[in-house]
This record gives structure tokens, C-alpha cells and sequence, in this order.
């Protein structure tokens, strides 16, 4: 799974309880997308979270 470039967000792992209490590893995937972005003035493809890109911190190309 791809990480943030710009936060470093990426997959989260836990534990998934059920109504029975049993217990089971799960994963939690970051929701990013691969975007073409303006790098150092050049546009460039980048693996950006949803929330970076939502808060401005990546100028679209």
C-alpha cells in the first residue's frame, strides 16, 4: 500500500472485536490517491492522502 508524500499517512493495523469478543487482526488503508502535482515549479506524480489534498498542502499541476 502506497504512503502520503506529504504527511506520511499509510495502513494502520488493530484488532477486529466481534459482537462475541473474538478477537482478529485487521488493517486500516489510508485513502490516497496518485495526483500530479507541482514539485520545485515542475509537475510531477506523487502519492497524496485525501485530507493533504483537501487542506491544500499539494499545488495540482
Amino acid at each position: 500500500m502506497a504512503k502520503c508524500e506529504i504527511c506520511g499517512k499509510g495502513v494502520a493495523f488493530g484488532i477486529k472485536v466481534s459482537h462475541s469478543h473474538r478477537r482478529s487482526n485487521r488493517t486500516w488503508k489510508a485513502n490516497v490517491r496518485s495526483v500530479k502535482a507541482l514539485i520545485n515549479g515542475a509537475p510531477k506524480r506523487v502519492n497524496v492522502c485525501t485530507s493533504c489534498l483537501r487542506s491544500n498542502k499539494v499545488e495540482r499541476a
